[in-house]
């Protein structure tokens, strides 16, 4: 299954081919760390922000294959309120756990008033990360400060860290424990290559738990 997408990812981007090995152990990382019931936290500036809400949104939902719940949960929704338990066994779908940390306007501005601005993820992986947890920090220089402070706090906190930056060797390419490369140097053909290769992520993730 990893082999195929894989190979399916590099047959449309042939560029990609010097990431395999390291796309392939980020997907080891969070698919331990989701058999282990953790979670998934993530973060970038600009469009990297953008795409980690792109991220959380194909792993809390269906991608491209169907999630029912489990029976057992679907029975117990039924048991508390048989006609609302019915429409939620019916709609609710299978998610693997997973919190961008981008979205939280009311904390991230209170935090960027009231302390240090570059800290603001990294105030978030203190309060959400647990040991076994990943972050994914996005940032196509790989210096962000505000991303590399969240990498330091979360390995710190015994989570797993997971770098996409761009060609360059970098602050978070040296801290992650594994760390994406696209080959490119300029923002925007970065970005352009961050999306197939998450995308990638989610595919294996969701062929191996609700497949």
């Amino acid at each position: 299954m990893i082999e195929g997408h894989l190979n399916h990812l590099i047959d449309r981007y042939p560029k990609l081919i010097v990431c395999r090995e390291d796309i392939c152990l980020a997907y080891k990382l969070l698919e331990t760390a989701y058999t282990s019931d953790r979670k998934l936290l993530v973060s970038g500036n600009g469009g990297s922000a953008s795409d980690s809400e792109h991220i959380v949104g194909e792993l809390m939902k269906e991608f491209r294959l169907k999630r029912k719940i489990y029976a057992d949960q679907a029975e117990a929704m039924k048991a508390i309120d048989p006609e609302m338990g019915a429409t939620l066994a019916e709609n609710l779908q299978g998610a693997l756990p997973a919190i961008c940390l981008t979205g939280h306007s009311s904390l991230t501005t209170a935090f960027m008033n009231d302390a240090n601005a570059d800290l603001v993820f990294a105030q978030q992986v203190n309060g959400y990360g647990k040991p076994g947890d990943v972050y994914l920090g996005i940032s196509t220089s790989g210096n962000s400060k505000n991303v590399v402070y969240a990498a330091i706090t979360a390995k710190a906190k015994g989570l797993k860290v997971i770098g996409l930056t761009g060609a360059c060797e970098s602050k978070l390419s040296k801290l992650a424990d594994v760390c994406i490369r696209v080959p490119e140097t300029e923002t925007y053909k970065i970005q352009e290559l961050h999306l197939p290769v998450y995308h990638c992520l989610c595919l294996m993730l969701e062929d191996n738990f609700f497949g």
